[in-house]
């Protein structure tokens, strides 16, 4: 990937981040925190980044989004499992993540990421791959927040091909899935990785586009869940699905996998842990509450559209 192209991915991942970040502001009314690092030439892993966080706010109880442009020595392991050639080779990365944890119970948790990655192994051309995607992590089902955002997520790739969005789809699906749980950990969206086959410029507008269409896929629920009453069975419900959550990001998630291999900012990395979680012993809901048909019917791979 050329200087011309990283300047413009960065300039892109940074606008994303500022359009974002200002629609948090314009529905919750707080100011978030902004928090500009480096890691200096030296270290492990050296660049720079921004956070943008807002924590206990009218709508929102943590709403972090992240800019960073890094550049390392070597790949570390997560990034080249199926990459074997590129194993040892010096790279940079950049991308923007999100989580949002609405303090509402029936307003959903959502996620986003968008990266690019770009490496020079010690022989042949620089190779760089895409990745990322949203999904969305209801902790009470409504059938008509799905069916929205799954159809935001395959607008924002059917110019790319009839074959992206299902395939995005299952990817998603198998992919933000609690294995030692056996279970989902929401009711998808799309997600990709280790993205090349459109070649560099093609698959850096099919990322753009999905990036643009966060916003429309998700604003609309949001403004529509955060006012709705709730009392302490809600919250104490909100708050035990959380802890599902975290499960799966420290366990499973390969993008944090990759920060903590890399030398990555672990107060970064670790942005989309929620203020507050818990945990039970063997909970069972009945399965006629709601709470007992999130996992019946929203907690299962199907087509929303």
């Amino acid at each position: 990937m050329s200087t011309l192209d990283v300047d413009a991915g960065r300039h892109f991942l940074l606008d994303l981040q500022q359009r974002i970040m200002a629609a948090v502001v314009r529905i919750d009314g707080k100011a978030p925190t902004r928090d500009a690092w480096t890691k200096p030439a030296g270290e492990t892993l050296q660049g720079e980044g921004l956070t943008m966080i807002l924590e206990d706010g009218a709508v929102f109880e943590r709403a972090g989004c992240g800019f960073s442009h890094v550049r390392g020595p070597k790949l570390p392991p997560s990034a080249t499992q199926h990459r074997a050639e590129l194993a040892g080779a010096p790279f940079e990365a950049m991308g923007v993540s999100l989580v949002f944890h609405p303090r509402n119970p029936y307003a959903p948790t959502v996620h986003m990421n968008v990266r690019m990655i770009m490496a020079q192994p010690a022989s042949g051309e620089p190779v760089a791959w895409f990745g990322g995607g949203m999904d969305l992590t209801p902790v009470y089902g409504f059938e008509d927040d799905a069916v929205h955002f799954h159809a935001q997520c395959q607008q924002a790739l059917a110019p790319f091909g009839d074959d992206k969005f299902p395939r995005f789809k299952k990817w998603c699906d198998e992919y933000f899935f609690l294995k030692h749980r056996s279970e989902p950990r929401g009711i998808g969206g799309v997600f990709f990785d280790d993205f090349n086959e459109l070649g560099m410029l093609r698959s850096f507008e099919m990322l753009q586009s999905l990036a643009n269409h966060f916003l429309p896929a998700y604003e609309p629920l949001l403004l529509r869940r955060k006012d709705m009453p709730y009392g302490e069975r809600e919250r104490e419900f909100q708050l035990y699905r959380r802890g599902r959550y975290v499960e799966f990001n420290l366990v499973w998630d390969r993008g944090t996998h990759f920060g903590l291999q890399s030398g990555g900012r672990t107060e970064s990395i670790l942005l989309s842990m929620p203020l507050h979680c818990s945990w039970s012993y063997r909970r069972e809901d009945a399965p006629d509450s709601p709470e007992g048909r999130l996992l019946s019917d929203f907690l299962v791979a199907k087509d929303w559209v």
